[in-house]
């Protein structure tokens, strides 16, 4: 790719995704969001990449990744829960079921890893051996397979706080959950998560961990929303690699955020530290590593933006299509 793709890709980022036409705007960290009066929710997908809670800086595509990534995932696995999915109108848009969001993420894990405050590998390191309630034994590596799959849950920050590790018993002791929607959402993350390690498994990757967010909808119904094993909310290995690079205690290759993550962990304390500037080379790198796992993923070709397509123009136009009512 010569200096001037790079260029027409970095300007053709989605980094704002407001529409005044649309009521009640809300903006995530990745997601610019709309609540309709019918109870249908509008859902954004832009280019802005989030990572130890804050933006860091806006990739290529990868909106359109995560949305397309998201949309196979929830339609691989609507026959183990069902989730917020009412239309897909663009590319880079979802159109939800507004839910009841319940105040607990569920993360799922099959190895110890990862460099954020709350991984079970950051946790171990300081010398803990419980984490989220769960023991886990002397002598581990980091990168290594657990001895089975574990749950680990966290309060969701709100504002500018961080997301805090919990155990079961102190979310129910809490009130967060009832014991018998801890059951039901601890049954559907393991059985989601064992689908998505069977399909990645097949694809020649490792589903590593995930994490999930419930809602419930007018009926009381437990709904799986938000996103599911997107290289947002999960983190995948490449297999063929893995047993190598874990013998040479090399970092396995992977197809998600830890790219950037680690890339940041090495030049600063993310936490605490500005942000360094991220190079456009390693912005267009960790794109392409988004584009590979969609389709290593799905067995899809990804099918990029035409080459001057406005990625915002295109949105607002398939919007205007299927709500005219606000666009007059």
């Amino acid at each position: 790719m010569d200096a001037k793709d790079i260029q027409k890709l970095l300007e053709g980022r989605l980094v704002d995704a407001h529409f005044p036409q649309l009521p009640n705007f809300q903006r995530g960290k990745v997601r610019d969001s709309y609540d309709l009066p019918d109870g249908r929710r509008i859902m954004v997908a832009t280019d802005r990449q989030s990572a130890f809670d804050q933006v860091l800086a806006a990739v290529p595509l990868k909106g359109q990744v995560l949305n397309q990534t998201a949309r196979f995932w929830f339609e691989k696995t609507a026959d183990v829960c069902p989730n917020h999915v009412l239309d897909f109108p663009d590319p880079n848009v979802v159109v939800a079921k507004k839910l009841t969001m319940l105040p607990v993420e569920m993360v799922v894990r099959d190895y110890i890893t990862g460099s954020t405050s709350t991984s079970i590998w950051t946790m171990y390191q300081r010398g803990e051996r419980v984490v989220y309630g769960e023991r886990l034994p002397e002598g581990l590596v980091k990168n290594q397979k657990l001895p089975k799959t574990i749950l680990t849950p966290t309060t969701k920050g709100q504002g500018k706080a961080h997301d805090a590790p919990i155990t079961p018993r102190e979310i129910v002791a809490q009130g967060l959950l009832t014991q018998a929607q801890w059951d039901e959402l601890a049954a559907l993350s393991l059985a989601l998560f064992a689908r998505g390690r069977e399909i990645a498994a097949r694809n020649a990757l490792i589903l590593v961990d995930t994490k999930y967010e419930f809602g419930l909808d007018e009926q009381g119904r437990i709904v799986l929303a938000d996103e599911a094993h997107t290289p947002d909310s999960s983190r995948y290995w490449r297999a063929a690699s893995y047993d190598a690079r874990f013998a040479a205690h090399e970092e396995p290759e992977s197809l998600d955020k830890e790219f950037l993550r680690l890339w940041v962990t090495k030049r600063c304390d993310p936490y605490k530290d500005p942000l360094p500037e991220i190079p456009a080379e390693t912005l267009i790198a960790f794109s392409d590593k988004y584009v590979q796992l969609y389709e290593q993923v799905t067995g899809h070709k990804f099918v990029r933006p035409h080459a001057h397509e406005n990625v915002r123009d295109r949105v607002e136009a398939n919007l205007r299509k299927v709500f005219p009512e606000y666009f007059k």
